[in-house]
């Protein structure tokens, strides 16, 4: 099992020439750490990995790898709608110190069939050193993968999880009808504490970026029992998820860490940075007044 239950699906920063910035990269990670992450998704779809190159990524995971430098769950992106492009990259991400697992989408535009998934992630895992972690995201692939499919693929000894974007009711089925063993996560920041309250993992996150200690202390009331807090975190929270992808993710999330100093830089093409409209709009949603009012350190919520 994996021991992480919040996990940051981490952005790519760039700098002003395009390139990745690393030190942007080490400073958020450390920020990130500290403020309750247990593990990180790098090149997902929050790190623009469609935007770079196969250079870019096996640099990327590299030197993350040796950022975290143990201190966390690390899962790659390697996936596409190529079954062989994938099996090589996962395979290539696979020996990269450092990297745990390796996350794959559920084949995009293809639009393949239930059998067709089972034939490719079984493909993909048969030919990767570590193991997967499925993702499972019609809103963005245009297919869904069905809970039988995921309880079948959930018995390959190389498949050790999945992010599911889909319905509290999935995960509720996923978690009841997959071997102990097997790693259920929510992709969907929404569902952060309704997921673990039914038995999930926990979540794989774009708000802890910006609101990670409130998501830490909400997960670590749960555990202690106190669902008043959690339940009060949740609805803090909830609010502020929405407006976090009220434009194109990531760039509601790079506008407020650029603010707050971690060099999170523009986004890549197709998705734009915001514009200041936007960015007051977003300010508005989130309930400050300027986006430079969202405190760092600190949870806003004990100081409002």
């Amino acid at each position: 099992m994996i021991n992480a239950d919040i996990m940051t699906a981490i952005v790519t920063p760039f700098s002003e020439d395009g390139s990745i910035n690393f030190d942007g990269l080490e400073k958020l990670t450390n920020h990130l750490i500290d403020t309750g992450s247990r593990g990180f998704v790098i090149g997902g779809t929050t790190g623009e990995t469609p935007t770079l190159s196969h250079d870019e990524k096996i640099e990327l995971y590299t030197r993350f790898a040796q950022i975290v430098n143990g201190r966390g769950t690390i899962i790659a992106g390697t996936g596409s709608n190529n079954t062989a492009e994938t099996a090589q990259l996962t395979a290539e991400v696979g020996h990269i110190p450092g990297i745990d697992y390796a996350l794959v989408v559920v084949p995009y535009y293809n639009k393949p069939n239930q059998r067709g998934m089972v034939a490719h992630f079984t493909a993909v895992a048969e030919q990767s050193p570590i193991p997967l972690i499925m993702y499972n995201i019609p809103g963005r692939t245009g297919v869904t993968m069905a809970n039988e499919t995921v309880v079948e693929l959930s018995h390959n000894s190389n498949i050790a999880g999945v992010k599911q974007c889909t319905s509290l009711d999935d995960l509720e089925y996923l978690v009841q009808n997959t071997p102990d063993d097997f790693n259920v996560y929510t992709g969907e920041d929404a569902q952060a504490l309704s997921a673990k309250t039914v038995g999930a993992n926990g979540v794989i996150s774009v708000a802890a970026h910006i609101y990670g200690r409130e998501m830490r202390r909400m997960y670590d009331a749960i555990e202690s029992g106190d669902v008043t807090t959690a339940g009060n975190l949740m609805r803090f929270l909830s609010p502020k998820i929405q407006a976090l992808f009220m434009y194109p993710s990531p760039s509601c999330v790079k506008a407020i860490l650029n603010v707050q100093g971690f060099g999170a830089g523009d986004c890549r093409l197709p998705i734009l940075s915001l514009n200041d409209d936007e960015k007051a709009i977003l300010a508005q949603r989130l309930g400050v007044s300027d986006l430079a009012d969202i405190p760092v350190d600190g949870t806003e919520m004990a100081r409002s």
